[in-house]
């Protein structure tokens, strides 16, 4: 199995993707687009931002619980990884976002 881009429509009517790893878990998540076509170019710039190392945002939670950032060139968010206990579980996390997004496909239910 592959790495994919699940693209579906949120309850609110807004339109969102999460990037799975092969293993089918959520390595990152999207923000909420008034649009499917605003959705589908946010995947192309997770594809196109992924493997620059100055697009990713190391942060902790209030918990103390590491998570990170994905940036477009112009410093809007992309996307959003889960929360990690660790720094190395979040750095894993970067890799695997590095080593899956350019060539995962769309999985579209929206």
């Amino acid at each position: 199995m592959a790495a994919t881009f699940d693209l579906k429509k949120s309850p609110s009517g807004k339109f969102m993707f999460n990037l799975k790893a092969a293993n089918s878990r959520v390595i990152l998540t999207s923000e909420l687009y008034d649009s499917k076509p605003a959705a589908l170019n946010g995947i192309e710039s997770v594809k196109k931002n992924a493997a620059n190392d100055a697009r990713d945002e190391r942060k902790k939670s209030l918990a103390g619980e590491s998570y990170f950032v994905l940036t477009a060139a112009n410093w809007q968010t992309i996307g959003k990884s889960e929360m990690y206990s660790r720094s190395s579980g979040m750095e894993n996390g970067i890799a695997s976002v590095k080593k899956n997004a350019p060539d995962a496909q769309v999985a579209d239910t929206a």
